[in-house]
């Protein structure tokens, strides 16, 4: 899977004649694959995915979506049943930042134009039901696509992908109904991180090119299984040439199930952590001790001066992260005490500590996972809300207790040399 766009197929690309929207038809082994670029905040869209599985044309319905996301829509009060302890245990507090991020620019996108995000799969999902046909979920993961993206990418373009996220946020700007079915370029993520797709190999990927391949096997797999005799695709425009294209390399090649499921499986793994990576926290914790022992072999006035270092630098900062995130005093405090220690093992992260004490101290009502949504489309939103608070004072805690971790190793061994 190259960087470059991928090749034009040789079907037939035009435009739905009543709305305008993008569609390529072709035909996989035995079936008719019918792709409908839609935008995903988007009236029209919504209104050709209804006219054309009305028509009774097709007897199978594929969407761009992963069984979180199809659960998400068919369970909207999942989030109210959330378990923030174990979220945090787990080490998914990250993850679920970032997918209330994402669905707070849709959400307020949507809000402007009285639509539900994603009408068009809310209005693909109710019309096969309607009409009794087969549904399929072919998009990957949306966990799995964060991850891979985040492990393909250098620290220092995490970042980017962060002020993307936070911009996606905090930004105000009105966007015209015109300028949202441009969003056809591509879905949520693809919008959010559009600037950074079109100029690094390393996000485009993950996030657009292994997904058309993942989705065009997925349909493929489905002509295998099922073997419908005309099939409707609903996805975002900016994947159709993408999508189309791989159906054509898969049709010339006729692959066998087992290979399809197998590229599939290994489209879905996350990418395992380099060995530099992975031992580098290590590293670091055997550096800092180590300036500890060598500070008290000199002196014990100078080891305990290395030690208050530590302690002040790294609480301190860990401490203003949860400030910063308007957190309980009492996790305030706990974020001082606790980052000195837990930077000392790369196993547990402060924000985890502090994350799991704010849960407790001020245990988020029903109502918070109620407006959940509604609150994280504007950033005070997620200083007001309980739950959504307790995903930045981990954050932010997090974040104080790493800049400290390398400001008090720089002012220790400054110290001892």
């Amino acid at each position: 899977m190259g960087y470059n766009p991928p090749f034009e197929p040789e079907n037939a690309f035009m435009e739905d004649s009543n709305a305008q929207q993008p569609l390529i038809t072709q035909t996989v082994g035995k079936t008719s694959v019918t792709l409908l670029g839609t935008a995903h905040v988007s009236r029209q869209s919504a209104e050709t995915v209804a006219r054309l599985i009305d028509s009774g044309n097709y007897d199978a319905v594929a969407i761009e979506l992963c069984d979180t996301r199809f659960k998400a829509i068919e369970d909207p009060d999942s989030l109210a049943r959330m378990d923030l302890f174990e979220v945090i245990r787990d080490g998914k507090a990250p993850m679920v930042m970032a997918s209330l991020a994402l669905g707070a620019f849709q959400q307020r996108l949507a809000d402007q134009f009285g639509i539900k995000p994603g009408q068009e799969m809310h209005t693909a999902i109710e019309k096969a039901r309607q009409h009794d046909i087969g549904l399929h979920l072919i998009d990957r993961e949306i966990g799995a696509t964060l991850k891979r993206v985040y492990k393909s990418v250098p620290w220092w373009q995490r970042l980017t992908i962060f002020s993307g996220l936070i911009a996606s946020v905090v930004t105000n700007e009105k966007i015209e109904e015109e300028d949202i079915e441009r969003l056809k370029e591509g879905d949520m993520l693809e919008s959010t991180f559009q600037e950074f797709a079109e100029t690094s190999e390393n996000i485009y990927k993950p996030l657009i090119d292994e997904r058309d391949r993942y989705m065009a096997d997925r349909i493929y797999q489905i002509q295998l299984d099922q073997q419908p005799k005309n099939l409707l695709a609903v996805v975002g425009a900016g994947h159709l040439k993408g999508i189309a294209s791989y159906l054509e390399q898969l049709n010339a090649q006729h692959p066998s199930a087992v290979t399809v499921t197998e590229e599939l499986e290994a489209l879905s793994t996350t990418p395992p952590r380099s060995l530099f990576w992975k031992w580098l926290p290590w590293l670091i914790v055997a550096i800092i001790l180590a300036g500890f022992a060598m500070g008290f072999s000199r002196s014990s006035e100078l080891g305990w001066d290395l030690v208050m270092d530590w302690v002040v630098i790294n609480g301190g900062l860990s401490a203003l992260g949860a400030l910063i995130a308007a957190a309980h005093p009492l996790t305030i405090i706990s974020a001082f005490l606790a980052a000195p220690l837990t930077s000392l093992n790369p196993t547990i992260g402060a924000g985890m500590v502090t994350g799991a004490i704010e849960a407790y101290l001020r245990r988020p009502q029903v109502e918070d996972f109620g407006k959940l949504k509604t609150d994280t489309t504007h950033w005070q939103g997620w200083w007001k809300n309980r739950v959504s608070r307790v995903f930045l004072v981990f954050f932010f805690s997090t974040l104080g207790s790493a800049i400290g971790t390398y400001i008090a190793g720089y002012k220790i061994f400054d110290k001892l040399f």
